[in-house]
């Protein structure tokens, strides 16, 4: 029960990492609000979760609904302690192939959705000296072939992370990325876009098979050692968790 009492917000939590951190906060002890456009796997996250867990309809694309889903924790809750920015998107094609719109789409979810949602949370971080945990990825940490906009939304996420743990360092807020490599979720089962030469990205990421991957629970227990006070001395880090995959 190392989190009771905490209020928490979990973005992205409708489904895969999201939903497997939201009920690890919950299992110890926190509030926690949860936030989705999904509301169908929303409503079934909650349902799991029980009475701890309230659910938000969020797009963390829009200011206005990170705004809200912020308030509202600290409406319930009566502040803020940790902010899991959890909701993201993939969209592997050849770099001929990324339009306008898809590109617009990945930075916004992946990277505008964590400047947003950290944006609106810091007041109130400040307040409880709290942190912030930003899903970023190994591909925030190398490159990924036929995923250039993942890999630069990502490697945002470590940097916009690195710049807001200088800045609020002395106001004892601490904001780290997590780095996963491949994690059996939804996000990495859909299949292979045209033109992608899936081989070409399995030798790059460590994907081989299912058993070279994470599961969900994993990477929520990483998160919920970088949010506990066992991690006090750490921020500003981009924690990989990708059986060995960046460290050659």
């Amino acid at each position: 029960m190392r989190f009771e009492g905490k209020s928490v917000i979990v973005t992205g939590a409708a489904s895969g990492i999201g939903r497997a951190v939201a009920e690890r906060f919950a299992r110890d002890g926190a509030h926690v609000i949860i936030g989705d456009r999904n509301m169908a796997g929303l409503a079934e996250t909650a349902a799991m979760i029980g009475a701890s867990a309230y659910a938000v309809p969020l797009d963390v694309a829009d200011p206005a609904a990170c705004a809200t889903i912020v308030a509202e924790a600290v409406r319930r809750n009566g502040g803020l302690d940790i902010l899991c920015n959890i909701a993201g998107v993939l969209d592997m094609a050849p770099l001929a192939d990324i339009t306008v719109d898809r590109w617009s789409r990945m930075i916004a979810i992946n990277l505008g959705g964590v400047f947003f949602m950290s944006q609106a949370a810091m007041p109130h971080l400040v307040a409880t000296r709290g942190c912030i945990v930003n899903m970023a990825s190994a591909a925030g940490l190398v490159g990924v072939p036929y995923n250039a906009g993942y890999v630069a939304s990502k490697h945002g996420v470590v940097g916009l992370t690195k710049a807001l743990a200088l800045e609020f360092a002395r106001q004892g807020v601490r904001i780290n990325a997590l780095c996963p490599g491949g994690v059996n979720t939804p996000l990495i089962s859909a299949p292979s876009a045209p033109g992608v030469d899936w081989t070409q990205v399995m030798r790059s990421t460590g994907w081989l098979d299912d058993g070279a991957n994470a599961e969900p629970d994993d990477i929520a227990d990483a998160v919920a050692f970088l949010a506990s006070a066992e991690a006090r001395m750490i921020t500003g880090v981009a924690f990989p968790v990708d059986g060995g995959q960046t460290a050659g």
